[in-house]
């Protein structure tokens, strides 16, 4: 169907009802948004999918159609399957709006790789892929250390197991000499005794 945005994720429909259950929380940008949207719904048709079998669907389009599917690096989901589909088409366009960690599937396209394995398959990336960047939804450096501030006394222990290795150590230094925590960084394999 031209003019049409389908929302394949399920993750994303939850949220989504969750947001618009509470618009008393958004701010006026964000209400006016949903509004006009409403209004005008005509010009984009936006279609949330539940079901598997309409995933599977979406596939088969050719033209005239934005499929908004997540899975933060590409590594699960349903967006592996419209990567398949997908990135052999020169026709068609990949936007990532999050960052893409080491390692990933997401990141080795961002990176420019010119095939890439999905499901034991080489796929050809013919697509173009682009990247909006600041779009994440994490938490940076400073928002977490002020969540931490917000413990009414420090945990026994501390772990960074999320972010780039530079990034972790980082964030785990910070920790050490704003707030006096212990905080270690685990590496894959190895095992803490939390008592």
């Amino acid at each position: 169907m031209p003019n049409s945005g389908y929302v394949d994720s399920p993750m994303a429909l939850a949220a989504t009802e969750i947001t618009l259950n509470h618009s008393e929380l958004l701010d006026k940008e964000t209400i006016d948004t949903i509004q006009w949207h409403r209004q005008h719904n005509e010009n984009l048709r936006i279609h949330f999918v539940q079901e598997v079998e309409d995933s599977i669907r979406l596939n088969h389009t050719r033209s005239g159609a934005i499929i908004i599917s997540a899975s933060g690096m590409c590594d699960a989901g349903r967006i592996k399957y419209h990567l398949k589909y997908n990135l052999p088409r020169p026709e068609c366009s990949i936007l990532f709006t999050g960052f893409q960690a080491a390692g990933t599937l997401g990141r080795r396209l961002v990176d420019g790789s010119k095939n890439v394995r999905i499901f034991g398959e080489q796929i050809p990336v013919r697509a173009s892929i682009h990247t909006v960047g600041g779009l994440s939804a994490h938490a940076d450096q400073q928002d977490l250390l002020d969540w931490l501030r917000g413990f009414s006394r420090p945990p026994l222990k501390t772990f960074v197991v999320h972010g780039e290795p530079g990034n972790a150590e980082a964030f785990a230094e910070a920790v050490r000499e704003q707030l006096k925590w212990p905080i270690s960084i685990p590496q894959r394999g190895t095992t803490e005794r939390l008592d």
